[in-house]
């Protein structure tokens, strides 16, 4: 292997032929993976260092980290060089991805060294989707381990299909054959069913450089390539410009009344001038009228490549629409079966609603059930309700509208997501569309013709949902039944969903659990809109301890039409009262999951009305809510004594 050094190019014509010569080599992304202190960092920095990409004052730099944070006694501590956070540093671990590049004579190289520690699975996940190969370290000393048959399970998940075992550590069991050849049998076995192309084993000591760009003369066993080697020549076959066309619109791009095209990168295929394409969600089709880039117009543009498109047809096309080829369109439904990789600390709960990314567009979506989890390190399917941290499962997702795709199999930059939780826009889920769900396609709204307006004017009223929430024994039921005597009083149609009445009908089948919480707040939310649609004043009292269920209760209805109240009682004061005698229980370890006392709950941010019970008694607070509910004009009339 022979290191292509820049400083060799001595005149203009030398130059100028080292940058076309490098400009037209090949690029290979990979990652390196395993266990925590397989050795993934200090590889990574042996690279770099054999390869002589690094600078004087870098490597000054690392010479003075080694003496104050290095593990190798008076040796250069390779790792340092990708283990940038001083958390890192400290503790001799890797936490975040850290994307290095380098390169040979023969190819370009962006690495990416990713955490070896259970709890960072996710970042390993992040810096898995982009490459095209998986370096999986084993630590010599200590076989095949957990941690390295999830990574390698993750790694066939999200599509790699080439691997290099990398034995690493050698020198710490005597360069031994035997050792060696038991652990590649050991991970061979476990990995047959993972649809690896091509699995490369290859005996290495990263701290000392055997075989990892020179061929050692301690290991005379070996025949095999050194790893770069391997990664100079290995043939992984970039697809993309194969695939049908796709294009995800980043930016409709206007900067004058004479100029509107779609601008983002080629996900897949190739585009001519002239093709025709069509816009996926909508259908509409038109042809390319050009193909526009910073450096001027081309006739041809393939996978990869950020142009702007303009069109023959002026057709409605916005950011997060997907253009394709018209004889070859993707799938567009807004339900689809995908394996998701939970990233969150806070458990997946099925119905709670989270942000859905893919490419440019951005859905609200739900998870409506768990097919099942996947032991990542059998490969066994377990039953689950929920999803914890770094567990992989199956999952049928719900969108609040039809988005564009294909699974993932067949394009990874158009079958690939991520979920976003909504309160705190957290990343807390990837996941791999696997395919749609066509049923979906067969239920349709049924028009009526006597709509919302028409069942509230005949009423007299404005329909809303007034929603009460707060802890056990707050007041809420009690409020809630004193404001529906009040409207009824005044003539106004109001109907009540009490927490404890739902439970013995409509959600008799939920207990307490987190996911069935969730759950029984979904239907409660699904029910009450039914209700304003037939243009009814639904007043709800349930306890709804999340914000993220609450929230979704109000977007399912119109602006306006949500209200909430919160029945604002001390903890305290709550189990004082203790109608039911729930807190005495619960104390007593005899409910689990009670909220306030082992299960929390998240107090209203902004609510409409703000009950502090402790301060007026609950006929005054009632009429605080039929007051607020007249000021806003769902009641009708000024008087709300009765």
């Amino acid at each position: 292997m022979t290191v292509l050094d820049p400083a060799a190019a001595t005149d203009a014509s030398t130059f100028t032929d080292y940058l076309g010569r490098h400009e037209r080599k090949s690029l290979l992304r990979f990652l390196t993976c395993g266990s925590v202190d397989d050795g993934k960092s200090t590889l990574i920095g042996r690279l770099l260092y054999d390869s002589k990409l690094l600078f004087e004052d870098q490597l000054l730099s690392l010479e003075k980290d080694s003496r104050k944070h290095g593990t190798v006694g008076d040796d250069i501590d390779l790792a340092l060089l990708v283990d940038g956070l001083e958390a890192e540093r400290e503790q001799g671990i890797t936490i975040d991805v850290a994307y290095r590049f380098f390169s040979t004579d023969k190819r370009k190289f962006i690495v990416a060294d990713t955490p070896g520690h259970e709890q960072y699975t996710r970042n390993m996940a992040t810096g898995a989707s982009t490459s095209n190969l998986a370096v999986i370290l084993i630590d010599a000393r200590r076989g095949v381990l957990t941690q390295t048959r999830r990574h390698s399970f993750i790694v066939s998940l999200v599509g790699i299909r080439h691997v290099v075992l990398a034995v690493n550590k050698i020198d710490l069991v005597d360069f031994s054959e035997a050792v060696f050849g038991e652990i590649v049998a050991e991970y061979r076995a476990f990995a047959a069913d993972l649809g690896f192309e091509t699995l490369t084993a290859i005996p290495l000591s990263a701290r000392y450089g055997d075989n990892v760009l020179e061929r050692s003369a301690r290991l005379p066993w070996y025949a095999g390539p050194t790893l770069v080697e391997h990664l100079e020549d290995v043939i992984v076959d970039d697809v993309a410009a194969d695939r049908p066309f796709r294009l995800p619109v980043q930016w409709v791009n206007r900067p004058n009344l004479d100029f509107r095209g779609f601008s983002g990168t080629i996900a897949s295929g190739i585009v001519r001038r002239g093709d025709a394409i069509v816009v996926a969600k909508s259908g509409r089709t038109s042809t390319v009228k050009s193909i526009v880039t910073f450096d001027g117009e081309l006739d041809a543009a393939s996978a990869g490549e950020a142009v702007t498109l303009t069109l023959a047809d002026e057709i409605d096309i916005s950011r997060g629409d997907v253009l394709s080829a018209a004889a070859d369109r993707p799938e567009v439904s807004d339900q689809f079966v995908a394996h998701l990789i939970w990233m969150a600390d806070e458990p997946l709960l099925p119905g709670r609603p989270y942000l859905l990314k893919i490419g440019a567009r951005q859905v609200t979506a739900q998870v409506t059930a768990i097919r099942h989890k996947i032991d990542v390190n059998t490969g066994g399917e377990l039953p689950a309700k929920s999803l914890a941290l770094n567990e992989v499962g199956i999952a049928n997702l719900s969108l609040s509208e039809p988005v564009a795709f294909d699974p993932y199999a067949v394009n990874r930059e158009t079958g690939a997501f991520i979920v976003i939780d909504r309160l705190s826009n957290l990343t807390v889920g990837a996941g791999m569309i696997d395919h749609g769900l066509r049923r979906a396609g067969n239920i349709h709204w049924q028009a009526l013709d006597v709509d919302k307006r028409a069942r509230a004017l005949a009423k007299g009223q404005k329909p809303a949902v007034v929603w009460f929430t707060g802890l056990s024994g707050a007041g809420k039921s009690t409020i809630a039944n004193l404001v529906e005597k009040k409207l009824t009083a005044l003539g106004r149609h109001a109907y009540i969903l009490d927490g404890d009445n739902v439970r013995h009908g409509l959600n008799r089948d939920l207990g307490f659990s987190d996911a069935d919480r969730v759950e029984n707040i979904r239907r409660v939310a699904e029910t009450a809109k039914l209700f304003v649609d037939a243009g009814l004043i639904v007043l709800v009292s349930f306890i709804s301890p999340f914000r993220a269920e609450r929230q979704l209760a109000r977007e399912l209805v119109e602006e306006g039409e949500f209200v909430e109240v919160f029945v604002d009682t001390p903890l305290d004061v709550a189990e004082a009262r203790d109608p039911k005698g729930l807190y005495a229980k619960a104390r007593a370890g005899e409910i689990a999951r009670f909220t306030g006392i082992s299960s929390p709950y998240e107090a209203p941010d902004r609510p409409e009305i703000h009950l502090d019970t402790t301060s007026a008694a609950a006929d005054l607070l009632a009429e605080q809510v039929v007051a607020h509910l007249q000021e806003i004009g769902i009641v009708p009339g000024a008087d709300v004594t009765i």
